[in-house]
Formats: structure tokens, sequence, C-alpha cells
């Protein structure tokens, strides 16, 4: 017998921060360690991913790398 395993929202949203993190890893070429610590220098993950996450969510996975992607470097770039 199947037994659905019900995750909290909070297990959910984690769940879609790992998958942006590591999804830009790859198409940067980076280890997702790399990558996390940009984004956790610059506050991405607390100021952006979290926050948008009802409407990222919503787009392709595609769209939110890219979109990730062009975020960290902008954002780096201001600091």
């Amino acid at each position: 017998m199947n037994t659905l395993i019900q995750r909290t929202d909070k297990e959910i949203l984690m769940s879609f921060v790992a998958s942006c993190i590591e999804d830009a890893a790859e198409k940067l070429g980076l280890d997702y360690a790399e990558v996390y610590e940009r984004m956790r220098a610059v506050g991405m993950i607390e100021n952006y991913i979290i926050p948008h996450y009802d409407v990222l969510h919503t787009e392709s996975r595609a769209n939110v790398t890219t979109g990730i992607i062009d975020t960290l470097k902008r954002w780096e770039e201001q600091q």
C-alpha cells in the first residue's frame, strides 16, 4: 500500500530553495556549496528566494534558474 508523505510548508519551501541553488550551480558549472555561499553572502536566500517563493515557484525551472543567476550576479556587483 502506498502512503502519501505530508511535507510541511517550511519543508516544501526549503526544498525549493535547495533546488534553486542546485540548478544555478549546475548551469554555472560550479559546486552547489560555492553557489550557496555566494547567495548567502549577498542575502539572496532570505531577501529574494524565500520572500518571492509564491511567484517564483509558478515559473518554469529554466526561467527561475536564469533569473536567480542574473539576480545573484547583479547583487554581487552592487556590493
